[in-house]
């Protein structure tokens, strides 16, 4: 697998450095704890119920339990966050901010490459968004196009855009065909063996079944 293009799975290599010289560093990872979540509420909080003055009961609407969310940082510092869910034939991508003092800088075309590149591995070659209006420009550089037939969408005071990309699938995408220990790694570090899969070196128990029968 080609290093570089885990942009969604870089932070911990990031902080591995030496952070003097990668302060300004971009990382990105997927949320896998408590932790991780209470940072997105933060930029959450900070981007849509503070600057857009989204009431809070419809940004934190209920899904971010049975969601993936990738964080962005520079150097240690959260600094965005991407949402994404996953239906039959498409990811959707939902819920990207960042923090205004970040704005000026490519984090957030990097934080749109590690979802993109994070649907195709996980095996979607369809991502569907529902944008701001003013923001369809920037999705376009993604070739992100809105659906042909589109629909009026308008909620928490903002009119959206259907759109659509489509992307080539993954050469090593992950499938019932991938080895069994991937499939129970931590998201996002598929190719990182996990704890679970160290445990395999482990002497096997006998079922109880067994245990009963003897």
């Amino acid at each position: 697998m080609n290093k570089s293009k885990l942009i969604y799975n870089s932070y911990k290599a990031c902080q591995s450095r030496e952070l003097q010289s990668h302060k300004n560093k971009f990382s990105f990872k997927v949320a896998d704890s408590l932790n991780d979540l209470m940072k997105i509420i933060a930029i959450r909080s900070a981007v849509f119920v503070g600057e857009q003055e989204c009431p809070y009961e419809e940004e934190f609407e209920g899904n971010d339990f049975c969601a993936l969310h990738i964080i962005g940082f520079v150097g240690r510092e959260p600094a965005a966050c991407l949402r994404l869910r996953f239906f039959a034939d498409f990811a959707k991508f939902e819920r990207l901010a960042v923090r205004h003092e970040f704005r000026h800088s490519t984090l957030v075309f990097k934080l749109a490459r590690a979802g993109i590149e994070l649907a195709r591995k996980k095996g979607y070659e369809k991502i569907y968004g529902q944008v701001q209006d003013k923001v369809v420009n920037f999705w376009s550089r993604f070739n992100a196009k809105p659906l042909e037939n589109r629909r009026e969408l308008i909620f928490s005071d903002y009119s959206y855009t259907e759109m659509l990309i489509t992307v080539k699938p993954h050469p090593e995408a992950i499938n019932l065909e991938s080895d069994p220990y991937t499939l129970i790694r931590v998201e996002g570090a598929w190719d990182e063996p996990s704890i679970l899969e160290k445990s395999a070196d482990r002497k096997v128990r006998p079922s109880l079944r067994n245990l009963e029968a003897a």
